[in-house]
């Protein structure tokens, strides 16, 4: 049997792409990837395929190491648009600290992360497009979830005193 991959026709990236969207609903994130190689394959400059590509990737995020975020943020670091690009780093950002809290890693050592997220989503809204309030419901997620969870702060270690530095009874 012959196991090459076959190409796809550019007349049929519109019904691709619909595909990809609906696998992503399925929550068939693998089906939606294979389907976005098939489209890059043949337009490797195909914006709404990488974008896509990325997020089905970051569909698949379970805060194992082995989790692809380099990969993704080399996908969404070359997208064209700067807003697209600050937007879908912020995104990749928010849901690898999701899948990371959901794998058990303390919420505090993910407060980096999610403020850089939040920072990602600030720039794109600066420039985002008319109309478009991505960034902020984004933002307002980021900050949601930092006020539903209490374990996002830790307090300060206390450090022992000197002797010479204990403060007088």
């Amino acid at each position: 049997m012959d196991l090459r991959l076959k190409s796809i026709s550019k007349a049929g990236f519109a019904e691709a792409i619909a595909k990809v969207e609906l696998y992503r609903y399925l929550n068939e994130p693998e089906e939606a990837e294979s389907i976005c190689l098939d489209i890059l394959a043949v337009d490797s400059e195909h914006q709404l395929a990488r974008r896509l590509l990325g997020l089905t990737i970051t569909d698949q995020f379970t805060g194992a190491p082995g989790d692809r975020y380099a990969e993704v943020e080399r996908i969404f670091h070359v997208l064209r648009d700067p807003y697209e690009r600050l937007y879908y780093t912020g995104l990749l950002l928010e849901r690898r600290v999701k899948a990371q809290l959901r794998a058990g890693r303390p919420a505090y050592s993910l407060v980096p992360l999610l403020e850089e997220a939040m920072n990602c989503f600030a720039e794109a809204e600066k420039i985002r497009p008319k109309g478009n309030d991505d960034a902020i419901l984004r933002w307002n997620s980021c900050v949601r979830l930092f006020q539903a969870r209490a374990d996002f702060t830790v307090e300060r270690p206390i450090l022992s005193l000197d002797m010479d530095d204990t403060p007088p009874h």
